[in-house]
């Protein structure tokens, strides 16, 4: 067996182990959606945190990129891991250099699938460590960064075309962290939205303030 062939048996077993957890794990739509706030956990308790909050995350921050880091390892990927704190939740982002992107662009997957997944498993990790739910964002060779600018670009051409028409605005599926991101920018805009639907078909409605989506 050659070596590229074991590192890509030992990057599917990665893959597959996030899969499963972010099965076993999943909530409902509902529940993602409020979990997506701004800074608020669902059950409510990280946003009643007082000035240690920031340490805490970034104690978030530390486990997971610990944990990340076993996880580059048995997968023989490099990267390095950035540790910040956006909008009150930890963040993490892995990336590489040159050639390498390519390599950890398996670990996000066609449409972003696989990242949801290791994302979910490394806040279980986090959780398994410190013992508090947590919400922290992975990001994996800038994907998310480019999904957020497409994202609030087509949610900017549906509110656009909300205000034009007056019509409501269905617009595709998305993952949890993309609805947010349209949900910002309708509310920006003076408009209203909601989500529909179930995953992995769920998708934000654009309408004007006060209108029914029908």
């Amino acid at each position: 067996m050659s070596e590229s062939q074991t590192e890509f048996e030992a990057v599917d077993e990665v893959i597959a182990e996030a899969t499963d957890a972010e099965s076993a794990t999943s909530g409902s739509p509902a529940a993602e959606d409020a979990g997506s706030g701004n800074g608020v956990a669902a059950d409510g308790r990280r946003g009643s945190r007082s000035g240690s909050a920031v340490r805490d995350l970034e104690e978030e921050g530390e486990v997971a990129a610990d944990y990340l880091e076993e996880l580059l390892d048995i997968a023989d990927l490099d990267g390095d891991i950035d540790i910040d704190v956006e909008n009150g939740r930890a963040s993490v982002a892995i990336v590489g250099e040159g050639g390498a992107d390519r390599s950890l662009r398996r670990l996000v997957g066609t449409h972003g699938d696989v990242l949801e997944a290791l994302q979910e498993l490394t806040r279980l990790a986090v959780q398994a460590s410190t013992g508090e739910r947590s919400r922290l964002m992975l990001d994996i060779a800038g994907f998310r960064q480019a999904r957020r600018k497409a994202v609030s670009e087509a949610a900017t051409r549906a509110c656009q075309e909300v205000q034009r028409t007056g019509e409501p605005v269905r617009m595709e599926p998305m993952t949890a962290f993309e609805r947010k991101i349209v949900h910002d920018v309708v509310a920006d805009a003076g408009l209203e939205s909601e989500s529909e639907g179930v995953d992995p078909d769920r998708r934000v409605v654009v309408r004007s303030a006060g209108v029914s989506a029908g």
